[in-house]
């Protein structure tokens, strides 16, 4: 009887193997997310994107937004329905710089000359992100 290394080589190799797969590993992580964290989180975001559009279009909806409007010759329809198909992030940081600029007007920083200029900045940014989406 002869000894043959390869085949003694593949049983040990198949052994170890075999136990690497049949041993649950003591590294790995578990990640399991309930459904209801899951869904708090969808109702969050869905709220907070609410928040956005509706920021955004109170900015338009505005005297000064509707003058801009009619300066660049926008369907206010066709605005609103641009502002609710942008994402999230664009979203966000449009309703952002809504906030700053009605604040701002509050506050007496802009006259209603800026605010119109910033607005109407506003609608070209809206246009162009819907006409490259």
């Amino acid at each position: 009887m002869t000894f043959d290394l390869g085949k003694c080589a593949r049983a040990v190799i198949a052994s170890v193997l075999a136990m690497a797969f049949a041993v649950p590993c003591g590294f790995a992580q578990e990640h399991v997310v309930s459904p209801s964290d899951l869904q708090k989180e969808v109702v969050n975001a869905s709220q907070t994107r609410q928040q956005n559009i509706d920021k955004v279009q109170n900015l338009l909806s505005t005297e000064v937004g509707r003058q801009a409007m009619q300066k660049v010759h926008a369907n206010p329809e066709q605005v609103k329905k641009a502002v609710s198909t942008l994402n999230d992030q664009e979203l966000a940081q449009l309703a952002a710089k809504a906030d700053k600029a009605q604040a701002d007007f509050a506050a007496g920083t802009l006259d209603t000359r800026d605010l119109l200029i910033i607005i109407i900045a506003i609608l070209a940014v809206i246009l162009i992100i819907v006409a490259v989406s």
